[in-house]
């Protein structure tokens, strides 16, 4: 990763956002059976509910993140990709950094995400067990899914400035 790295709320105008999105999906329905897949389509993406991050490493996309927030104190995290050749370089930490400050900052109580139960999916779980994320149940409105990995992250608020 470079010094440059530069992460940013995205309104998914761009045709870059929209060519990685179609390749988390494209990647998602090759390797997950298709009603087991609960990646976003970019339309979905553009509610009010949802706050959308793109990481830019030397002027290119490296990745994107999103949060939802399905009140009730409790956010979830949606979209999670980094471009293949940018793998590897610490851009999914911290994109997930910037997404649980937010949450912090929203005050959230509960972060939640569903990713695979699959060999594939084993990156990204570990990841998110480095945030403290541990395995849990459907929350929200999912259901029981035997392809679905559900975890969650309790959070405490951000330490208010002195």
């Amino acid at each position: 990763m470079s010094k440059t790295l530069e992460i940013r709320i995205d309104d998914l105008n761009g045709p870059e956002i929209a060519e990685l999105l179609q390749c988390h999906l494209d990647h998602m329905y090759s390797i997950t059976p298709a009603d087991s897949v609960y990646a976003l389509e970019m339309q979905a993406l553009r509610v009010p509910e949802i706050t959308f991050w793109t990481a830019w490493n030397d002027g290119k996309l490296a990745g994107c993140v999103a949060l939802k927030d399905h009140g009730e104190d409790l956010g979830e995290i949606k979209s999670m990709h980094t471009a293949t050749e940018m793998r590897g370089q610490g851009i999914a930490r911290k994109l997930v950094e910037t997404l649980l400050d937010e949450a912090r900052r929203r005050n959230f109580v509960r972060l939640s995400l569903e990713t695979g139960r699959t060999e594939h999916f084993l990156p990204a779980q570990k990841l998110y067990e480095t945030f403290g994320f541990t395995a849990s149940g459907p929350f929200a409105d999912y259901g029981p899914d035997p392809h679905s990995y559900f975890m969650t992250l309790e959070l405490s608020p951000l330490a208010a400035p002195k």
